[in-house]
């Protein structure tokens, strides 16, 4: 991390002069353990942070100019707080243009900055890297302006902004988890109600490991909003049926089979992956609680096929590896994890066989795809700070 930062403030000192008197901030990206497609729904999920993050170094200027430079992209840009939409093309600047919108909207008066950016969270790979941008920005604005804000209203303020600035009519998990998570603790959150209970989850017995694919595919975002679209289409049809349904988190396995008949599909798909999931995390947290890794792999399992058949957002290289991933000797469960489409897959695997299992998964894909897989180990680290 120091190394990170040494070379981020170098960076800062390249593009605005000097260093002197910057403030860092970090967000973490997420793994989600199991929960997938249920937070805008008001369900379940059940994240961990990540020690893969954003880091932002800034300094107020004195104007109304927030002025960035990406140390990925080796770009620079600029937009004025009084702007109601970008000028640059940079489509990494939605985010922190979004997030700067938001505060604003809130009735926050914010203060110009010069800012340096620098991420190791793999971008579009599903484990939320434009969660960590606006969660860092957040910090950053409200460092440079001297703002009070809670970290739930952070949460929601940067779920507006990526819905808002960047197209994606996404849950809370992202940003809350990216806010509230500790350190060796998964976040079982209930995004109906907002609030949480962190779940003791190190251990050396077993390890989880992320598998990137290495593969994004474009229709993403698109048909991330037409699942959402869908599940209030579902979430309507039993509202009319079914008193007190308010959305699709009121519903269980049952109501799907009394009533889905009449529910066309693949709505009805939809609705019976979020109603199945929703249950298998809440059960998936009691395993984590109890220690029972092996419910807690079927169960991570059984969510990949759901994702697969039901929700169809998975493909064919995030199935080749979670396939892989079943047939390799002390893997207890494996399932793709966040949006779909591409990005990675997060296994449960022995403590003892963790080496290996990296080793013949890569090999194994590699020889069936052509690409070389990113497969690292993770664990519960805590949440967005100020350095």
């Amino acid at each position: 991390m120091q190394q990170r930062i040494a070379q981020l403030r170098a960076a800062f000192s390249k593009a605005f002069g000097n260093a002197r008197n910057t403030t860092i901030t970090k967000a973490p990206g997420r793994v989600n353990i199991i929960g997938e497609h249920t937070d805008y729904t008001d369900g379940y999920v059940l994240p961990i942070a990540i020690d893969r993050s954003v880091l932002v170094a800034m300094r107020p200027n004195g104007s109304s100019t927030v002025n960035i430079h990406s140390v990925n992209y080796d770009q620079s840009a600029s937009f004025d707080l009084s702007a109601e939409a970008l000028c640059e093309n940079a489509q990494w600047l939605r985010y922190p243009f979004g997030t700067a919108k938001v505060l604003q909207a809130r009735g926050h008066v914010l203060e110009g900055i010069d800012a340096a950016v620098e991420g190791n969270v793999p971008l579009g790979g599903g484990l939320s890297s434009s969660a960590a941008i606006e969660v860092a920005f957040a910090l950053a604005y409200c460092a440079a302006s001297k703002l009070d804000v809670d970290r739930l209203t952070l949460a929601q303020l940067c779920r507006t902004a990526e819905s808002q600035y960047a197209g994606v009519n996404c849950g809370i998990m992202d940003q809350y988890v990216a806010l509230f998570a500790e350190k060796d603790h998964a976040l079982f959150l209930d995004c109906r109600n907002l609030t949480h209970e962190q779940v003791p989850c190190r251990t050396d017995a077993v390890k989880l490991v992320v598998s990137d694919t290495g593969v994004r595919h474009s229709l993403a975002g698109s048909e991330y909003n037409t699942r959402r679209a869908q599940c209030e289409r579902g979430a309507a049809f039993f509202a009319r049926r079914i008193d007190g349904v308010r959305n699709l988190r009121d519903l269980a396995s049952e109501d799907v089979n009394t009533f889905g008949q009449d529910l066309e599909s693949p709505v009805l798909e939809r609705c019976r992956h979020v109603i199945t999931e929703n249950a298998r995390t809440m059960a998936a947290a009691q395993a984590l609680r109890q220690k029972n890794v092996y419910q807690l792999g079927v169960l991570m399992s059984a969510s990949h096929e759901s994702l697969k058949n039901d929700y169809e957002v998975t493909c064919k290289e995030l199935d080749l590896m979670v396939d892989i991933a079943h047939e390799l000797p002390g893997v207890f469960g494996s399932r793709m994890t966040g949006g779909g489409f591409g990005g990675c897959t997060i296994s449960l695997v022995a403590g003892e066989k963790v080496d290996d299992f990296g080793k013949a998964l890569a090999k194994k894909y590699e020889a069936a795809t052509g690409i070389s897989p990113h497969i690292y180990v993770v664990a519960a680290e805590n949440g967005a700070e100020i350095l």
